[in-house]
C-alpha cells in the first residue's frame, strides 16, 4: 500500500454495511504530476489506495490486504472532478467491495480480501 494522502471528502453517508464518500479530485494533487503530460489522469494505484484506506478505517480493519479480486478500471478520473466512492463490507468473507462512480458513469471497482490471522498462518506454512 502506498499510503497516499486522501482527497477532499465533500460528504459521507453510511447505512448498514455500506458507506458512500463524495470526493473532490483536485487538480493540484501530486498524483497527477507526470501521469500523463498530455492529459492528467488519477493513477489506478491511488484510487485503490483510497478505497483501502477509507474502507479499512470505516469498518475497523487493519490495512492488511491478502488479495485483490475483480479489479476493473472502466473510465479515466480527471482533475477537478467529483466522484462517489461506495464501499461495502462482506463481513462473513472478510472482504471490502468498492466502486467509484458519478451517476451512471463508472470509473473503477474491485473486491479486496483482507488478511486475517488465519491468512497469515496459512501463508507462513
Amino acid at each position: 500500500m502506498i499510503k497516499s494522502s486522501l482527497p477532499q471528502i465533500l460528504s459521507k453517508d453510511s447505512s448498514g454495511d455500506a458507506i458512500l464518500f463524495r470526493l473532490f479530485i483536485a487538480a493540484n494533487l501530486p498524483f497527477f504530476n507526470g501521469h500523463f503530460p498530455e492529459q492528467a489522469v488519477l493513477p489506478g494505484v491511488t484510487q485503490l489506495d483510497w478505497a483501502i484506506c477509507l474502507g479499512c478505517q470505516h469498518f475497523g480493519y487493519p490495512h492488511n490486504i491478502a488479495t485483490l479480486e475483480v479489479l476493473k478500471f472502466q473510465q479515466l478520473m480527471l482533475p477537478d472532478s467529483e466522484v462517489t466512492l461506495e464501499i461495502s463490507e462482506n463481513k462473513a468473507k472478510t472482504k471490502l467491495i468498492f466502486s467509484y462512480f458519478d451517476g451512471e458513469k463508472r470509473f473503477a471497482s474491485g473486491r479486496l480480501a483482507l488478511a486475517t490471522e488465519s491468512t497469515h498462518i496459512s501463508e507462513a506454512s
